[in-house]
C-alpha cells in the first residue's frame, strides 16, 4: 500500500513539473518577432520621437528587430550612439525607415511618408482627425494599412494612457509659460506668478476641466496662484476638486460669469478640447478686449482650433502676439516644447505595447484578444473603420469587430 501511495504521488509530481514546461513551450511557440522601424519627423515643430534609447534596448533584448532613422532623436537629445549602443540599426536614408512589419511614428504620416509606406504595413501615430485629409485616407487604404491613431489607445482601466499623459505635460508646461512670459524679459507685467505673503496672488483662468485643466490647475494651485476653472461639465468639475481633496473656484461656462472671471485674472488659460473636431470657440473678441491691459492667455487648444476667438497659431520661434494690449501665447503641441519628457511619456506606453503584441503572436492576435487597441484602430487592412471619418469625406466604413469575425 505504502509502494502504490509512493507511486500515484511520484506520478503527480512528474506531471506538475511538465505543466510550466508545456506552458513555456507554448509560450515561445507563440512568441513573434517584430520588425520595428522608427522615422525622424518632418512635421513642423514635431521635435518628439516614439521610442528612446531605453526602451529600444529593452526591445532588442526580448529578441526585436528595430531600426531608426539617424537624428530620428536629436531633437529630443537622444544621440545615434545611444540607440546603437541599445541595439537598434541606425538608417541613413529617410524611405528605408518605412520598411518595417510597423513603423512607429509621433505626428500623423504626411502624403509623402505615406507613399512611402508598403503594401501590408501597420503604421502607429497621432491620428488627428480634424487634420485629416482624404487623399491620405484613400492612399492607406488602397495600400491596405493598417493604421493605428495613438490617441485612441485605450488601457485596461478604460482611460487614453497617450492623452492623459501628454494632457499632463501640456496643462503643466500652460502654467510654466504663464510664469516665463509673465516676467519682464519676456515683455511681461513683470509678475512673480503666485505671488509672496503680503502680496495678492496671481488670478488665473483655466477654461476645461479635462485632463489639460486638471494638470494645469494643480501646477497652478502649487506656485500659489489663485484660480478658477470653468467647464460645462459638473461631473468634470466635481471629479476635480475630488481629486485635489479641496473646494476649487468654478463655474459652468455661462458668458457673463466668464466675462467677469476674464476681465479680473492675469492669465486666462484655454483647454477646451472636443471631443472630435474643433475646440469650441467659447471667448469672442469682446471677452479679450475688456482683460486687463498686458494680461496673458495660453490657448493650449490651439491645436483643434483654439477656445478664443482672436487666437492665432504661432510657433515656438516666435511664440506670442499681442491683440487689443493681451498676449495671447498659440503654440500647437506643446508637448514637443519639453520634447525628451514627452518622448519618454510616449515611449513607456509604446514599448510594452510593442512587447505584448510580441508575446501574443503578433498584431493580429493582440487586436483579436485586446479591446483597446481596436479602438485605436482607423484602417484595418485597407477597410476604414472610424466612423466619424467615413461621415466626414462619404467613404464606407466598417465596425472593426465586423471584419475581424470574417478574419482568420
Amino acid at each position: 500500500m505504502a509502494d502504490f501511495s509512493k507511486k500515484v504521488w511520484t506520478d503527480l509530481a512528474k506531471q506538475a513539473s511538465l505543466q510550466p514546461q508545456e506552458k513555456l513551450q507554448l509560450q515561445k511557440q507563440k512568441r513573434h518577432t517584430l520588425s520595428i522601424t522608427v522615422p525622424a519627423e518632418i512635421t513642423y515643430q514635431e521635435k518628439r520621437v516614439s521610442l528612446s534609447p531605453l526602451s529600444v534596448e529593452m526591445l532588442v533584448n526580448n529578441g526585436h528587430d528595430v531600426r531608426i532613422e539617424t537624428n530620428a532623436g536629436k531633437k529630443s537629445n537622444f544621440e545615434d550612439l545611444e540607440y546603437s549602443n541599445a541595439g537598434a540599426q541606425i538608417l541613413y536614408d529617410h524611405s528605408s525607415a518605412f520598411e518595417g512589419d510597423i513603423v512607429l511614428k509621433v505626428a500623423p504620416p504626411t502624403p509623402e511618408e505615406i507613399e512611402l509606406l508598403k503594401p501590408g504595413q501597420t503604421i502607429f501615430s497621432a491620428l488627428q482627425v480634424a487634420d485629416m485629409k482624404r487623399d491620405c485616407l484613400l492612399s492607406m487604404c488602397r495600400k491596405k494599412i493598417t493604421a493605428i491613431g495613438y490617441e485612441y489607445l485605450c488601457d485596461d482601466a478604460g482611460t487614453l494612457p497617450v492623452i492623459r499623459a501628454m494632457s499632463e505635460i501640456a496643462g503643466r508646461a500652460s502654467v510654466l509659460i504663464a510664469a516665463e512670459f509673465l516676467n519682464n524679459a519676456k515683455n511681461g507685467k513683470g509678475e512673480l506668478i503666485g505671488g509672496i505673503p503680503g502680496i495678492p496672488p496671481t488670478d488665473i483662468v483655466i477654461i476645461g476641466a479635462g485632463s489639460v485643466g486638471e494638470y494645469a490647475v494643480r501646477a497652478a494651485l502649487g506656485l500659489g496662484a489663485h484660480v478658477t476653472v470653468f467647464d460645462n461639465s459638473l461631473h468634470r468639475l466635481r471629479r476635480l476638486e475630488s481629486s485635489l481633496g479641496r473646494r476649487l473656484s468654478s463655474s459652468t461656462i455661462l458668458p457673463h460669469i466668464l466675462q467677469k472671471a476674464l476681465a479680473n485674472c492675469d492669465v486666462a488659460i484655454g483647454a477646451l478640447r472636443s471631443p472630435e473636431g474643433r475646440s469650441p470657440v467659447v471667448v469672442s473678441e469682446a471677452m479679450v478686449q475688456q482683460m486687463k491691459s498686458k494680461s496673458l492667455i495660453v490657448d493650449v487648444a490651439i491645436d483643434h482650433g483654439g477656445c478664443f476667438e482672436t487666437s492665432e497659431i504661432t510657433n515656438h520661434e516666435n511664440p506670442t502676439f499681442i491683440k487689443h494690449d493681451v498676449l495671447h501665447y498659440c503654440v500647437p503641441n506643446i508637448a514637443s516644447r519639453v520634447s525628451r519628457t514627452a518622448s519618454y511619456a510616449l515611449s513607456n506606453i509604446l514599448s510594452p505595447l510593442m512587447l505584448e503584441i510580441g508575446n501574443e503572436g503578433g498584431l493580429y492576435n493582440y487586436l483579436w484578444s485586446n479591446e483597446g487597441l481596436r479602438k485605436g484602430v482607423y484602417v484595418y487592412k485597407g477597410s476604414l473603420t472610424n466612423q466619424t471619418l467615413g461621415d466626414r469625406f462619404n467613404v464606407p466604413s466598417k465596425e472593426i469587430d465586423f471584419l475581424f469575425s470574417g478574419n482568420g
